[in-house]
């Protein structure tokens, strides 16, 4: 695809030199960094009761003494917004200072010019969340003392390819906003509002058709609460946030062994905690798969859409 790298570097060094990308960056970087020492200081005070704990090191992803949240928390919170803010102007605002037209007179085709663009925000948002990752390790290594193990290391890489994957989706689903509106307040209002929508409203709704289809009471046997939880849990899926929150817990806690909910008969017999690594991704594959596909999606429309518009100067 001619003009492909062109595209790729120009895109690329704007995102860095954006002050909204940079604000955010250090937003969930301070973030990150207040989280970790939090998580830290609660970990150094359980390793001095209890010496021989295994996975301590996960645990400062996911501790949280209750006065901030946990880091993954503020990944999954704030990480759309990055996405968002990368992708809601990458198109219509080019159309509307008239760059669009002049760029496509160029020898570059027009695929190379989207597929330019999503692959830059892709790095862009690797290269930040791979920093701070090792950033905030970084801290931890130096206040609780402890050296992440083999099994740990690959549960955080892999984490970092979740992370990565529910972020771009965003992005995705921002620059998809940019090609159906011409105006980069409304791809930017459009983007914030399935942000809200997916984070909060779509966890109210799952509670409501639960209750609809299953309705339980105070006497309800426990295979009626059992299907009404499922479809609690069933239709809250249709979220990513809900699929990067269920993958992520399950990564870095080796001791999550299901994630829906189970009778106590059904536990008899399953595998004793910790699961390793192969058991947690085994468990999780659904909601890699899940995001995944929903980033291609809202990718793929993204490019059939701009491929077929017309562009005048």
């Amino acid at each position: 695809m001619q003009g492909l790298m062109a595209v790729f570097d120009k895109e690329f060094a704007d995102h860095f030199g954006n002050r909204r990308f940079l604000i955010l960056f250090a937003l969930i970087l301070l973030a990150g960094l207040s989280a970790t020492y939090v998580a830290a200081q609660s970990i150094r005070g359980a390793l001095t009761n209890e010496p021989n704990q295994q996975f301590v090191f996960l645990q400062l992803f996911t501790a949280s003494s209750g006065v901030l949240p946990p880091f993954i928390s503020f990944i999954g919170f704030l990480g759309p917004l990055v996405g968002i803010a990368l992708g809601f102007d990458s198109i219509n605002s080019e159309k509307s200072n008239g760059t669009l037209s002049r760029v496509l007179a160029q020898p570059i085709f027009r695929d190379s010019v989207i597929n330019g663009k999503f692959l830059a925000g892709l790095a862009t948002i690797a290269i930040m969340l791979v920093s701070i990752v090792l950033i905030v390790a970084g801290l931890g290594l130096r206040l609780i003392g402890v050296a992440p193990t083999v099994d740990e290391a690959a549960r955080i890489l892999l984490f970092l390819v979740i992370a990565t994957a529910y972020v771009a989706f965003w992005m995705a689903l921002s620059i998809l906003f940019s090609i159906l509106f011409r105006q980069t307040a409304t791809s930017a209002l459009a983007g914030v509002a399935a942000w809200i929508f997916f984070v909060f409203f779509v966890s109210m709704i799952s509670g409501i058709v639960a209750n609809a289809l299953v309705p339980v009471g105070q006497d309800s046997p426990a295979e009626v609460v059992l299907a009404h939880e499922q479809v609690n849990q069933m239709v809250s899926r249709i979220s990513p946030s809900t699929l990067f929150e269920e993958a992520t817990i399950t990564v870095l806690n080796p001791g999550v062994r299901t994630l829906g909910p189970m009778l106590v008969r059904d536990v008899v017999g399953m595998i004793p905690n910790p699961l390793s690594f192969a058991q947690s991704v085994l468990v999780i594959w659904p909601q890699i798969v899940g995001l995944i596909a929903l980033t291609a999606v809202c990718f793929a429309i993204s490019y059939a859409k701009f491929l077929r518009e017309e562009i005048r100067a």
